[in-house]
């Protein structure tokens, strides 16, 4: 299967840059980023909080099917602009992970096509270099999938 979510991280730098098209128009994309309901679909995890506004906060977890917390992270939305930007910081619990900032940058391409641009900032090379060792690149691209078969039922 294609890889249609683009990963790129020049050596040497503490950032990842993620770029994603979908056949979705801008309102929608921005949408499947911002409504608890379907950020649950298409990423497969629980929303417990999503304040989607300058200074608001955010948190996911999922749960295995006993009931134990397998996936926890947290944020802090630092600017809120629909259908435009969304700045965040993430943090998983309980990993080795550092916080990262990330820049999401919604953009309209035609009415019914619609780009995400997402830079990550990591607090060293060395915590971006063990993040491209794990398999969410493969993760992230299945979930842009999913992101686009849901919101296409909304359409």
């Amino acid at each position: 299967m294609e890889r249609k979510t683009k990963i790129s991280a020049e050596n040497g730098q503490q950032e990842i840059l993620i770029t994603r098209e979908f056949d979705l128009p801008l309102e929608l994309l921005f949408k499947a980023y911002v409504e608890p309901e379907i950020v649950e679909q298409w990423m497969g995890t629980k929303v417990l909080k999503l304040e989607n506004k300058k200074h608001g906060s955010w948190q996911f977890e999922t749960k295995d099917p006993n009931g134990n917390v397998v996936f926890s992270a947290n944020g802090v939305i630092h600017d809120f602009v629909p259908n435009e930007r969304i700045i965040r910081t993430f943090e998983m619990d309980n990993a080795n992970f550092a916080p990262q900032l990330e820049f999401l940058e919604f953009e309209k391409l035609t009415d019914e096509t619609s780009k995400i641009t997402i830079q990550t900032i990591y607090k060293s090379v060395e915590h971006r270099d063990y993040q491209l060792k794990l398999p969410f690149a493969q993760g992230l691209n299945m979930a842009h999938n999913r992101l686009q078969e849901i919101v296409n039922q909304l359409k």
